[in-house]
């Protein structure tokens, strides 16, 4: 395990994702500064107190708050806080235009500008993460002890995926990926238990996770899943979208490039989302206009 002993980053934001990321450096040598809205996790008060703790000859500051306005109003107050060589890196799930925005404000000052889109969920504190990163090749070589101390062992999980705004769009298609693949395996999940051939869906899905093409982590967790909560009973079927997924689409609009498998996973968390669905009632409608089918009242439980 190396250990970077001269690298001193600021880390804002310290809840599920941040704060791991803070452990994990910590353990590999790297000295953290981080500062959080909850007192209680934070080691400094404020912004100023975060860029005070820093070394003067090049300030590195980590934001890993929620994309949009958070991320905005913390790059616009670091504008006035930091100078000349300084570097912010944006790690949370921004969207890749806000990136332009956020490097064009900090250019005017002096100061970089890396886009990362961090990959990895609770459980890259003890594995590492994947990161994608945006920007000049030189930054990148600036904090490139950040990202290794970050990722796992070796050059494995990283990649400079282009200029400024490259790391964000890779991690939103990324994640439009991720919404697709879980659409499946959800899908698959609920033909083997609605079957009545297959007694031991669990077992079923455990055995795909050896030697077959489907096997990979999404499979395993979703066996832990179904161990840990026997049949999902106690889970409700809700997904929320954070963003990411719908942004993919939009590309793929933008671009002319078809991605059926992503956009229906997407529409799949909508319909999740809803007490009722008005289509799914519109159509039971018109099945029993044309055809008698038989409707269910709206007050009727479900099956």
């Amino acid at each position: 395990m190396s250990q970077n002993t001269s690298t001193h980053l600021g880390l804002i934001g310290l809840g599920k994702m941040g704060g791991n990321m803070r452990e994990r450096l910590r353990a590999r040598g790297v000295t953290v500064t981080g500062y959080d809205r909850d007192a209680s996790v934070s080691d400094v008060a404020s912004l100023a107190e975060l860029v005070a703790a820093l070394p003067e000859e090049q300030r590195i500051v980590w934001v890993m708050v929620p994309s949009g306005a958070p991320t905005r109003a913390t790059v616009e107050e670091l504008a006035g806080l930091l100078g000349e060589g300084d570097i912010v890196i944006d790690g949370g799930n921004s969207r890749w235009s806000d990136d332009l925005v956020h490097a064009d404000l900090l250019a005017g000052r002096g100061i970089g500008y890396l886009d990362c889109g961090v990959s990895g969920g609770v459980w890259g504190r003890q594995n590492g993460y994947a990161l994608m990163v945006g920007g000049d090749a030189e930054q990148v070589a600036a904090v490139r002890p950040v990202f290794d101390a970050l990722t796992p062992e070796g050059d494995a999980g990283f990649v400079h995926a282009g200029s400024t705004g490259a790391g964000h769009y890779s991690k939103m298609v990324h994640n439009g990926i991720e919404y697709a693949m879980m659409q499946a395996f959800a899908e698959g999940y609920e033909l083997l238990s609605t079957s009545g051939i297959v007694s031991d869906v669990p077992a079923v899905l455990d055995s795909w996770r050896e030697g077959t093409v489907v096997r990979s982590w999404l499979l395993d967790l979703l066996v832990k899943a179904l161990h840990e909560h026997p049949g999902l009973s106690d889970i409700r079927g809700y997904a929320a979208d954070s963003g990411e997924g719908r942004w993919t689409v939009e590309a793929a609009i933008a671009q002319g490039v078809p991605t059926p498998a992503i956009a229906a996973s997407l529409f799949a968390r909508f319909t999740s989302q809803q007490e009722e669905s008005p289509a799914m009632q519109a159509i039971a409608a018109m099945r029993q206009q044309f055809g008698g089918h038989a409707v269910q009242s709206a007050s009727t439980p479900p099956a």
